[in-house]
């Protein structure tokens, strides 16, 4: 799960995308409201939510709502803000904020407004995602084989693996993967997806599901999940 945070406070934001990286999200952070823009309207990279500081350089978070919306798109947006006026709150939600979180505030109750978010949300996530005989458990980071025993992933198989089963049967490209399931800028290694998707193979494996992941030699890699 994709989420872009906009917040142009270093502690708070470098705060915000440690919490929320702990929590398996893969958290794309920019200072100024232009760059979220830019980042938004990028064909490479779908946010499942974003996190909007109010006042911000550029365009406000208020003005990158309000462009969302005008555009038609559905993205759950969490508004941060120290306005905490009856008067600010309306204006934020009029803008097309779906929620709004008044600084200072604890990282729980953040979460909390996150998860609330993905509930309200069109693309409501259930507490597990199942396809053909494998269930991934949102709730304790595990994945099911044939209802076997519960097999428990790192933070990037989790991430690694729920992207295949969001898309059965397809096959998926390295620099798909790439652009989803690592932070834009991140700059990673050349053979960062190769040496993740063995240590998941080699994972599943040791429970007796090797089949599960196959290489489609010269493409990329499918979900095999019968």
């Amino acid at each position: 799960m994709r989420i872009l945070l906009v917040e142009d406070e270093p502690d708070l934001g470098a705060a915000i995308k440690r919490t929320l990286s702990q929590e398996a999200y893969i958290v794309d952070w920019v200072l100024d409201g232009t760059q979220a823009w830019e980042f938004l309207e990028s064909q490479w990279t779908q946010y499942t939510l974003a996190i909007f500081d109010w006042l911000l350089p550029g365009l406000s978070g208020i003005e990158l709502c309000v462009k969302l919306r005008q555009q038609n798109n559905p993205l759950p947006v969490l508004m941060l803000t120290a306005k905490d006026s009856m008067e600010d709150k309306v204006a934020g939600l009029d803008a097309g904020a779906d929620d709004y979180l008044i600084k200072p505030f604890g990282m729980a109750e953040l979460l909390a407004r996150l998860r609330a978010l993905q509930r309200r949300s069109p693309q409501l996530q259930a507490p597990a995602l199942q396809v053909g005989s494998l269930t991934l458990d949102y709730t304790t980071h595990t994945v099911c084989y044939q209802n076997k025993q519960a097999i428990p992933l790192t933070i990037k198989e989790f991430q690694l693996l729920e992207y295949f089963m969001k898309h059965p049967t397809q096959i998926v490209t390295r620099d798909q993967l790439l652009n989803q399931l690592w932070e834009l800028g991140a700059e990673p290694m050349s053979n960062v997806v190769a040496a993740q998707m063995r240590l998941l193979r080699r994972k599943l494996a040791e429970y007796g599901c090797d089949r599960v992941l196959e290489t489609v030699y010269g493409v990329g890699y499918r979900l095999n999940s019968h």
